[in-house]
């Protein structure tokens, strides 16, 4: 991920998305000792997402993660064609292609391959069945999809695997279980237990050299960047005032207030930990839902969250 984004306050406006379960069905969590009021979850179809005054998030450019027994020229090379396709702004209408045009993450990547000329030109490599890991939400679905069709044009006969979270899924590539995930650099590097940094250059050679131990090798990063952002509801910001994360800290810390992300944003850095050691915020109770997806957008649109984790490339 390049030089960190720094997310500037927005007004996104959102279409109904039907949330797969209901907000929080997967169990919620409060910490014993809360203190302060905060601010009850209020009801509204359009987010706002609030700028991250502190730069909790770290630069989070895409970049392939290759287990190193599948490294060789032809690979790299393929794989770097995808990374050099995209930036931002084509990776939010490819999210956009799929969660607001109801796209497959199939079809909205074969659209942007024929565009791009992204197989031409391509070296062939030993070919042989590669498997690609690609996240459960339709941001990582595309980028697998990309990756497929780049191998396949390599010569390689790719498949693409839906993996989980990070935690389940990198000790497989380690062991190259998965050949290929498309990854994001600074999260991966923290992981790793590297240091990342808001500069990507820096970031890339921290991640290098946290993934030699790891048996992991690297493509070129992306320009393309997703970073952990976070939203409330139009409502709660014009009532509050709120424009970053620190006025949500100083004005909605407490018990009211309801946090919602994947089930493992309590122990992630860049999420429920982060805000707390970042931004000093009370946290009343935690909602599990999804990552940054239709689960999450839809509890703060209809007042189960007060704040939910949301993607810096996601399409409302």
């Amino acid at each position: 991920m390049r030089t960190a984004l720094a997310f500037a306050v927005g007004t996104v406006s959102v279409g109904l998305v039907a949330g797969c379960g209901k907000a929080g069905s997967s169990g919620t969590q409060a910490p014993a000792s809360v203190s302060g009021a905060g601010c009850a979850p209020m009801k509204d179809d359009t987010l706002v997402v609030l700028d991250d005054d502190k730069k909790l998030q770290t630069s989070d450019n895409v970049i392939p993660a290759i287990n190193e027994k599948y490294n060789n020229p032809a690979l790299i090379a393929a794989l770097d064609k995808v990374s050099d396709a995209l930036d931002t702004d084509k990776l939010i209408a490819l999210n956009k292609a799929v969660d607001v045009d109801r796209k497959t993450p199939e079809v909205a990547a074969q659209e942007f391959a024929t565009t791009a000329n992204l197989t031409s030109g391509l070296a062939k490599g030993p070919g042989g069945p590669i498997k690609i890991g690609a996240a459960d939400f339709s941001e990582g679905q595309i980028l697998g999809a990309l990756y497929k069709i780049a191998l396949d044009a390599a010569g390689y006969t790719a498949t693409v695997q839906q993996i989980g979270k990070r935690e389940i899924y990198e000790p497989q590539l380690e062991k190259g279980d998965i050949a290929v995930v498309p990854e994001y650099a600074g999260t991966l590097t923290e992981f790793l237990k590297g240091t990342p940094s808001g500069d990507i250059d820096k970031t890339v050679e921290a991640l290098k050299q946290a993934g030699t131990s790891h048996h992991l090798v690297f493509g070129k990063p992306s320009a393309a960047a997703d970073q952990n952002a976070f939203a409330v509801t139009k409502a709660l910001a014009d009532k509050y005032s709120l424009k970053s994360l620190s006025d949500f800290a100083a004005k909605c810390s407490g018990k009211a207030t309801v946090l919602g992300g994947p089930a493992e944003c309590p122990q992630r850095p860049f999420c429920q930990p982060g805000l707390e050691k970042t931004y000093g915020m009370s946290i009343g109770s935690f909602a599990s839902l999804d990552a940054g997806g239709p689960q999450t957008k839809n509890a703060l649109k209809t007042g189960t969250a007060t704040i939910g984790l949301v993607f810096s490339s996601s399409a409302y």
